[in-house]
Protein backbone atom coordinates (compact mmCIF):
# COMPACT_ATOMS: atom_id res chain seq x y z
CA UNK A 1 0.00 0.00 0.00
CA UNK A 2 0.92 3.30 -0.84
CA UNK A 3 0.52 6.94 0.35
CA UNK A 4 -0.68 9.63 -1.98
CA UNK A 5 -0.45 12.96 -1.53
CA UNK A 6 -3.71 15.17 -2.46
CA UNK A 7 -2.16 18.55 -3.95
CA UNK A 8 -3.70 22.12 -3.78
CA UNK A 9 -3.81 22.63 -7.74
CA UNK A 10 -4.16 26.39 -6.90
CA UNK A 11 -3.51 29.28 -4.18
CA UNK A 12 -6.69 29.90 -2.31
CA UNK A 13 -8.57 29.04 1.06
CA UNK A 14 -10.23 26.12 2.25
CA UNK A 15 -14.03 26.42 1.98
CA UNK A 16 -15.42 22.88 2.38
CA UNK A 17 -14.15 19.56 3.11
CA UNK A 18 -15.69 16.83 1.79
CA UNK A 19 -14.07 13.69 2.83
CA UNK A 20 -13.30 12.08 5.78
CA UNK A 21 -10.70 10.41 7.64
CA UNK A 22 -11.39 6.61 6.76
CA UNK A 23 -13.74 7.31 3.77
CA UNK A 24 -12.93 5.47 0.84
CA UNK A 25 -12.94 7.72 -2.28
CA UNK A 26 -12.86 6.95 -6.28
CA UNK A 27 -10.26 8.73 -8.64
CA UNK A 28 -11.92 12.28 -9.26
CA UNK A 29 -14.25 12.08 -5.81
CA UNK A 30 -14.06 15.68 -4.07
CA UNK A 31 -11.64 15.65 -1.38
CA UNK A 32 -12.04 19.70 -0.76
CA UNK A 33 -13.44 22.87 -2.52
CA UNK A 34 -10.78 25.72 -2.28
CA UNK A 35 -12.39 28.96 -2.75
CA UNK A 36 -9.96 31.02 -5.10
CA UNK A 37 -10.90 34.59 -7.23
CA UNK A 38 -14.49 34.06 -5.93
CA UNK A 39 -14.63 30.17 -7.54
CA UNK A 40 -15.05 27.35 -5.83
CA UNK A 41 -12.76 25.00 -7.38
CA UNK A 42 -12.71 21.15 -6.00
CA UNK A 43 -9.61 19.21 -5.70
CA UNK A 44 -10.35 15.68 -6.33
CA UNK A 45 -8.50 12.31 -5.05
CA UNK A 46 -5.94 11.55 -7.93
CA UNK A 47 -5.98 7.73 -7.09
CA UNK A 48 -9.11 5.70 -5.51
CA UNK A 49 -8.02 4.71 -1.59
CA UNK A 50 -8.42 5.85 1.62
CA UNK A 51 -8.15 8.95 3.73
CA UNK A 52 -5.81 8.69 6.11
CA UNK A 53 -4.86 12.52 7.03
CA UNK A 54 -6.22 15.68 6.44
CA UNK A 55 -4.12 18.41 6.62
CA UNK A 56 -6.04 21.65 6.37
CA UNK A 57 -9.22 23.07 8.03
CA UNK A 58 -12.29 24.71 6.25
CA UNK A 59 -11.10 28.68 6.31
CA UNK A 60 -7.49 27.76 6.39
CA UNK A 61 -5.09 29.34 3.53
CA UNK A 62 -3.21 26.98 1.00
CA UNK A 63 -0.81 27.62 -1.68
CA UNK A 64 -0.50 26.15 -4.80
CA UNK A 65 1.63 22.82 -5.04
CA UNK A 66 0.79 22.50 -1.23
CA UNK A 67 0.01 19.09 0.57
CA UNK A 68 -3.68 19.25 1.94
CA UNK A 69 -4.25 15.68 2.56
CA UNK A 70 -3.49 11.90 1.86
CA UNK A 71 -5.13 8.55 1.01
CA UNK A 72 -3.68 4.72 1.16
CA UNK A 73 -3.88 3.02 -1.68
Amino acid sequence: MALIDVIAEVTGTVWKIQATVGQELEEDDDVVILESMKMEIPVGAPEDGKVTEILVGEGDSVSEGQVIAKIET
